[in-house]
């Protein structure tokens, strides 16, 4: 007899069944290097101030007009005017899933390159869309053109993603590239920006000539990935529409205390993402220096490295304290990489140590 449980498991889509949950690696001891984390905290003086401004919040209220104001200040510190829209997500993650949403007509198409962001295709297939992934070209990972001109003219795609750096190629593609397939495309075109604070440029002003193109930005990588504070910027009549798909209290209110406090502190943040910017120029070196490995430069807080073998890689530095990222297993392209997060000057010391350690 078919048990209660067995009944209501039937009740799940057979895809969702079939598929796996995304997994956070255990770093309990282990300096962390995996996930693209700004390493500093705050200094103490202001960790006090915030905990006194965050103790002070009503949270007994649900989140009002503050949400708002948010809103308006990240646009103002990208630098865009208020005639730009600015919706906000609990991190990309979610604005992904409501961009998703919002174009979830049966047949849609979402494109983007591949190796990339993996929430693009997850986020697409959950919603029953068809997902289309273009491979980078194999000895730079930069974009192909003709094969993304191609695909665009195949599939029609309705959302097309751009993560401008790359992850985890951390690659900064040809930005007359880019606007070539923004004006191909039919459709919504995304350029996640996630990086944006270690790169040397942006699409600001892509998105002001191309009306299609909607620029994606986290404080994740600002320094408050445990805040979760995604925002998404574009014309106000396209941003509308996902507005109209977000939670209206999607953002807590001390999450939103939280990322006005960094705003107030932008400077702090500016230093400490400068200061990132040359730690990834000394990694790079000191990778490049080193024997069987072959890193690709940089324009995120992370280097993209192929080695020898990079499970032993891997296994090799989680026995001596530092995880990494395996990225080996996302994308053929990817054959015997890891991806390195830039931490502190000690941290990458530990962790270039760890490397020649596991070399020797």
């Amino acid at each position: 007899m078919t048990s209660a449980l067995e009944k209501a498991l039937a009740q799940i889509r057979s895809d969702v069944r079939a598929a796996h949950a995304y997994v956070v690696q255990p770093s309990d001891g282990l300096l962390k290097l995996d996930a693209m984390e700004n390493p500093y905290r705050l200094p103490p003086e202001l960790q006090q101030a915030l905990g006194e401004r965050l103790g002070a919040l009503a949270l007994n209220r649900y989140p009002a007009e503050r949400t708002a104001e948010l809103a308006r200040a990240l646009a103002r510190h990208a630098g865009v005017g208020d005639d730009v829209g600015v919706t906000l997500g609990n991190g990309s993650d979610e604005l992904i899933g409501l961009l998703t949403i919002a174009v979830a007509k049966p047949g849609a198409t979402v494109l983007a390159p591949v190796p990339g962001f993996v929430m693009y295709e997850a986020l697409a297939r959950q919603q029953q869309l068809n997902f289309i992934g273009v491979p980078l070209r194999s000895d730079d990972f930069e974009l192909d053109e003709p094969a993304m001109l191609a695909a665009i003219a195949k599939h029609q795609p309705a959302l097309i993603y751009l993560a401008y750096p790359n992850n985890p190629t951390a690659t900064l593609w040809d930005a007359a590239v880019i606007e070539r397939i923004a004006q191909a495309a039919p459709g919504l075109v995304v350029m996640d920006e996630a990086y944006q604070p270690f790169a040397s440029q942006d699409s600001l002003s892509l998105m002001a000539r191309q009306p299609n193109v909607l620029v994606m930005r986290t404080m994740s990588k600002f320094g408050l990935a445990g805040v979760r504070i995604g925002y998404l910027l574009g014309a106000a009549e396209l941003v509308g529409q996902i507005e109209k798909l977000r939670p209206p209290y999607n953002i807590s209110v001390l999450n939103a205390e939280a990322a006005f406090f960094a705003l107030e502190h932008a400077d702090v943040y500016a230093a400490q993402a400068a200061e990132l910017r040359q730690q990834r120029e000394r990694l790079f070196a000191a990778l490049q220096a080193m024997p069987g490995i072959t890193p690709w430069p940089s324009q995120g807080n992370m280097i993209l490295a192929r080695v020898q073998d990079a499970a032993a890689t891997f296994a090799a530095l989680k026995a001596r304290g530092v995880l990494i990222k395996n990225v080996s297993a996302m994308h053929p392209l990817l054959a015997n990489c890891v991806r390195l997060t830039v931490g502190t000057p000690d941290e990458n010391t530990l962790l270039l140590q760890a490397l020649e350690d596991s070399l020797s």
